[in-house]
């Protein structure tokens, strides 16, 4: 299809099903994805051959900071999504342009690592080809025209939607859809690990790329269990939201990477390389000696993997029962333990910027025990998700945004897909 004949097909509702199934009642897709066309358009002239990509943000529902020592998660897509219009080129290079951001343009034929992209959306697309041609396929080039409506360090993994995208491109363009959606998540792992310079677990691109609701256990990280659960959060009395509170993540690095330090410190001492396989009954024996050697928060930070590693397994069996009361009361759990183990709610180097306990305190006092709050995603600023009775939540999205500023509160839905191709 060209220009026109796909702007026809969007405007004339050949793709409202998958719209309302990638948005729910959400009607602003067709000029959004219309838009889209217009602007690749302008930057590469009409083709014959375009194609639409979506991939997904994600919420994590169960396992704060679990991930990196071998734990499980759970994690689900979101309908925030990273679109993007793409066509084929025979030239080579691979360009994207981003709105807001400058073209990215990377020859195939050199996807060496470079550190000087290091952070950068380059590095994430030369990553993902790279990890692709190392697979065996034979690439092309191709241009594309991408648009986001993932919020920027909310915890709903902006860099992994894009990462899981580009993904998906190649996986149409030049593999006839062989790589399945794990196989995917990997590829885009890696990109973010080796060419983007960025340590990370696997959750993020997971959740993406297989969408739903989505149990994974990283026991052994290359060959993770994964599960799709089935369970559908709009049958329930509550709506999951998340309320951006603001803060600058510029300087949060260390504060992550504290958290990883100070759990390999415990592991190692422990005698093994991840807390997932560590001998708690040997943790509990040592715990003097641990805290004398590594301090207080490093022993309160591998106590919150432990219980809530566990804890991920116990949320599993209340959504796959159904039981949303218990499933919330895990949730309470968990969010008690990233603000009193875990602590990443607020960076120790700017105490007087508390935005994420602010907001978990006014939340939970609002709500009063009927639904609750807690630190969504890597912590220290950003955002919290909150579960809030479907009769409450315009009282609630009031009181909150009066803190925090409007649009702050997000309302979320679950999409049951992640990477996706529009047809």
């Amino acid at each position: 299809m060209n220009c026109k004949e796909l702007k026809e097909k969007i405007s004339s509702g050949a793709f409202d099903k998958t719209f309302e199934m990638l948005y729910g009642a959400d009607n602003t897709a067709k000029a959004r994805y219309s838009k889209a066309v217009d602007e690749f358009c302008k930057l590469y002239g009409d083709r014959e051959n375009l194609r639409l990509f979506s991939a997904p943000g994600r919420t994590e529902i169960g396992g704060n900071h679990t991930d990196h020592q071998h734990g499980a998660v759970i994690a689900a897509s979101v309908d925030l999504d990273v679109i993007a219009v793409v066509s084929e080129n025979k030239d080579g290079k691979v360009r994207i342009k981003s709105e807001g951001y400058p073209e990215d343009v990377i020859d195939i034929n050199d996807l060496e690592v470079k550190k000087e992209q290091f952070g950068k959306a380059a590095a994430l697309i030369r990553g993902v080809l790279a990890k692709f041609s190392e697979a065996g396929f034979k690439l092309s080039g191709f241009d594309a025209y991408t648009t986001s409506n993932v919020l920027k360090g909310s915890g709903l993994s902006s860099s992994a939607a894009f990462e899981v995208l580009v993904s998906n491109i190649v996986n149409g363009l030049f593999c006839d859809n062989k790589v399945d959606a794990v196989t995917i998540a990997k590829y885009s792992q890696f990109s973010e690990n080796v060419y983007f310079g960025k340590p990370s677990g696997l959750l993020d691109q997971m959740a993406s790329s297989v969408g739903g609701f989505t149990f994974a256990d990283f026991n052994d990280p290359s060959d993770p269990k994964v599960e799709k659960i089935d369970f559908d959060i709009d049958d329930t009395p509550y709506q999951l939201c998340v309320v951006d509170t603001g803060g600058n993540h510029s300087d949060l690095t260390q504060d992550y990477a504290d958290i990883t330090v100070e759990c390999r410190e415990i592991s190692n001492a422990l005698g093994v390389d991840f807390l997932r396989d560590a001998d708690r009954s040997l943790f509990v024996s040592k715990m003097k000696e641990l805290r004398e050697k590594f301090g207080d928060r490093a022993v309160l930070r591998a106590i919150h993997f432990f219980n809530e590693n566990d804890r991920v397994f116990e949320q599993e069996k209340a959504l796959k029962e159904n039981n949303i009361e218990e499933f919330i009361r895990l949730v309470d759990e968990s969010g008690e333990s990233s603000y009193k183990c875990l602590q990443n709610l607020f960076p120790v180097s700017n105490a007087k910027e508390q935005g994420l306990s602010l907001a978990v305190v006014l939340s939970k006092q609002f709500l009063n025990g009927k639904g609750t709050a807690r630190v969504h995603g890597g912590g220290f600023a950003g955002t919290i998700q909150c579960y809030v009775p479907k009769d409450r939540f315009k009282e609630y999205k009031e009181m909150i945004e009066s803190v925090f500023g409007e649009n702050s509160c997000v309302p979320l839905k679950i999409r049951p897909v992640g990477g996706y191709e529009i047809k």
